[in-house]
């Protein structure tokens, strides 16, 4: 269809193309199970990508991810935090937000790998300058998923008896940033992306804000274990297989990410690019977590802002900048 107009100062006809389609119809029938095997992966997030797969809200994916060095259980790849999707999710569109309930998140194998060196960001320069490392060290780990335990490979004689409890999580979900934007795999904002927040782990509900139509759904990076802020720059890395749903908030306007587990709301300051600012991230989670307490559950503002000062815990995400503010549920009653 097309419609013309009158240009100025009786110029030439000026011409503007419309383009109309209808929304795509939910096939008939309950919502969707689907088991989906990726056939490629992706290192950075843009809505130039064709979608691997439409989806509708509430179906249901299982599918698996690459680790942070583009390994699962069967082959390695170059690495970079390889995305599966994207995955375009009908009806969604710029302004909504994305609802995704990470329903499972299992280890794939029975190995990892880990950095020793700590992110110069956690440390003064004089340690960082100091700091003596044995290039002979060994990072694999080896999984027990019977007993949920990771330990070395091949331990030094002082951490033969060293062993952590896993607690399996996704470190990098995004949509599509806006615009003509692309970022690295390794990458994040307010699209979400390598957030490696410890937390995002099953059972999780995340949001994200839908900057293109279909929101184009990116995971990747598993993590066996991540501590709190990231200080050797990495966790626990392995593959994983995943099984989630989303749901589409219409007109929400989210300006982040946004989490709840059965215990918590959690906002996320997430800088674009690793800005290492953790007072500016502060600042994002905060400024997100007071708009949400007075949005959605209607508190005054000078209510929303002693339920932060004396319910809130703060958590470094990682030291490269990004912050998380948690509010407990059981306060809001």
């Amino acid at each position: 269809m097309a419609a013309g107009g009158r240009g100025g100062g009786g110029g030439q006809m000026e011409h503007v193309a419309w383009k109309l389609s209808r929304p795509v119809q939910r096939p008939a029938g309950a919502p969707r199970n689907i088991a989906f095997e990726p056939r490629e992966f992706h290192g950075y997030y843009s809505a130039s990508i064709p979608p691997a797969l439409h989806i509708f809200p509430d179906d249901t994916v299982s599918t698996r991810t690459y680790d942070g060095s583009g390994r699962d259980a069967d082959k390695r790849t170059p690495g970079g935090n390889l995305e599966n999707g994207p995955f375009y999710v009908e009806g969604a569109l710029p302004g909504d937000t994305l609802v995704v309930k990470l329903n499972k998140v299992r280890l794939d194998r029975d190995s990892a790998r880990q950095g020793s060196r700590i992110n110069g960001r956690a440390v003064t320069p004089a340690y960082m300058a100091s700091a003596q490392y044995d290039a002979a060290f060994d990072g694999e780990y080896k999984l027990d998923r019977e007993r949920s335990l990771a330990t070395l490979a091949h331990p030094t004689q002082r951490l033969k008896n060293f062993s952590v409890p896993i607690l399996p999580m996704i470190g990098c979900i995004a949509t599509a940033p806006p615009g003509e934007q692309s970022y690295r795999g390794t990458d994040l904002g307010s699209f979400g992306g390598n957030m490696d927040y410890n937390q995002m782990g099953e059972g999780v509900t995340l949001y994200l804000p839908v900057y293109h139509p279909g929101a184009l759904l990116y995971i990747g990076d598993g993590h066996a274990l991540q501590g709190d802020g990231e200080p050797t720059g990495n966790g626990i890395e392995t593959s994983m297989d995943v099984e989630f749903s989303v749901e589409v908030r219409k007109n929400s306007k989210l300006t982040g990410p946004r989490l709840e587990t059965a215990d918590h709301l959690i906002s996320l300051g997430a800088q674009p690019e690793f800005s290492s600012s953790l007072d500016r991230a502060l600042q994002m989670a905060t400024t997100d977590m007071a708009h949400w307490l007075i949005e959605e559950y209607k508190l005054e503002p000078w209510a929303a802002h002693l339920l932060i000062a004396f319910q809130g815990k703060y958590e470094v995400v990682t030291v490269a900048g990004t912050m998380a503010l948690k509010i407990p549920r059981s306060s809001l009653r």
